[in-house]
């Protein structure tokens, strides 16, 4: 991991030394699991299920109990996880120069939770690219090469998939669109046994509206220019409308059963990493 840190520190320098620093205390204290091998070592027994092998099943545990089980090894217990990032010309707002763009910050969080994930086992693809999961150093250059070529995407959505078994979805953006369609795609990877994550990026005046006065707002993509003569007098309405969506978002998750986490770009992006993978160790140590 450390090589590759060096080797990619000139895209995505800061967050990606964070994430090393995330990955010592969290793979040793929060994360549960024990690091993939090459796919011999024994991991546990599990219960037998209709889609296993006969040739699977372990006879001996098997005798001791009252259930059929199988041998499971460590690489079957790893999870691939697909991750999605909003590259939509959407995300290329920033409301300050010293804050960074939506996509900019996205980027640096899909990276670096990748590099968390290579580390602790887990093989890792870029949901929509065709690329399969990969796990280690080699998974993780493969990660990074993905998401630098994938970033014209005009994709404000992510595609609808077939994920294999164990598969996590991890969905990242500023999810402006409207919450049901967001809510149909939750709802089609929650019916196939998928688990799943939203982080939500915005910025800062995404969230406070301050603007003050005759305002026309342009939009990013292909949206009519609207014009207003006191922005200050929609603030409250505005607010109130993105609470109301945010919450429709939260809905749709809880009732998936994923996680739903928020992370404003003038923010610290290590505290919004360390949530989101916090939460995935949680669910699945």
């Amino acid at each position: 991991m450390r090589h590759h840190a060096e080797e990619l520190a000139g895209k995505f320098p800061p967050l990606l030394v964070a994430a090393e620093r995330v990955a010592a205390t969290v793979s040793q204290g929060m994360h549960g699991r024990r690091r993939v091998g090459m796919g011999e070592a024994f991991w546990q027994f599990r219960p037998y299920q209709v889609t296993d092998s006969v040739r699977r099943i372990d006879w001996r545990r098997t005798a001791r109990s009252d259930e059929v089980y199988v041998r499971e090894t460590e690489w079957e217990a790893s999870q691939s996880v697909w991750i999605w990032r909003d590259a939509s010309p959407s995300m290329r707002f920033a409301s300050d120069r010293t804050l960074p763009e939506k996509a900019v910050r996205t980027d640096l969080l899909v990276l670096a939770l990748g590099a968390l994930l290579t580390e602790a086992g887990e093989r890792i693809a870029l949901l929509g690219e065709g690329t399969p999961p990969r796990g280690g150093r080699s998974g993780l250059n493969l990660f990074a090469n993905t998401l630098e070529n994938a970033r014209s995407s005009a994709a404000s959505l992510p595609s609808l998939e077939h994920l294999p078994r164990h598969a996590v979805a991890v969905m990242v953006s500023d999810f402006m669109e409207p919450a049901e369609d967001y809510s149909a795609i939750i709802g089609h990877y929650a019916a196939s046994g998928i688990g799943g994550f939203l982080l939500q990026v915005t910025d800062p005046a995404e969230e406070a509206f301050p603007f003050q006065g005759r305002i026309r707002f342009e939009g990013t993509e292909a949206e009519h220019a609207h014009l207003l003569r006191r922005a200050d007098k929609v603030r409250e309405a505005y607010v109130d409308k993105l609470a109301l969506h945010r919450a429709r978002l939260k809905d749709a998750c809880r009732k998936a059963g994923w996680f739903f986490a928020q992370h404003v770009t003038s923010e610290a992006p290590e505290a919004a990493l360390l949530q989101l993978y916090a939460a995935m160790t949680r669910q699945n140590g």
